[in-house]
């Protein structure tokens, strides 16, 4: 059974920096690509970027490119998205997930999902 935990989140100002982290368990991901979703009260949940676990091809929404940089520690089956130059409008609940192949933006797509940390930027 996979599971995903994150943690990392925060009250922060406008300007200040966040790395939250995804712990995952339960298989080897080797074929899966893991990734960030995010939703804001009264939004859906958008896609924010994801990676493919082995190879590290990533792919960013705009949004975020510059701002945000996924990692991943494999010998720790561990996630991170660290976050810098957060804005206002980053506020929101941040979700870690997980596909079995590909990055792809679609949270449909995603089977396995963390229980989420809240991320709040004060302006």
């Amino acid at each position: 059974q996979v599971q995903l935990v994150e943690s990392g989140g925060g009250l922060v100002q406008a300007g200040d920096s966040l790395r939250l982290s995804c712990a995952a368990s339960g298989r080897t991901f080797s074929t899966y690509s893991l990734g960030w979703f995010r939703q804001a009260p009264g939004k859906e949940r958008e896609f924010v970027v994801a990676i493919r676990w082995v190879g590290g091809i990533t792919y960013y929404t705009d949004s975020v490119k510059g701002r945000f940089t996924i990692s991943r520690d494999i010998a720790k089956n561990t996630l991170y998205l660290q976050m810098n130059s957060l804005k206002p409008e980053d506020t929101a609940m941040y979700y870690c997930a997980a596909r079995a192949g590909y990055v792809v933006k679609a949270d449909s797509e995603y089977a396995y999902w963390g229980q989420g940390t809240q991320v709040t930027v004060s302006s």
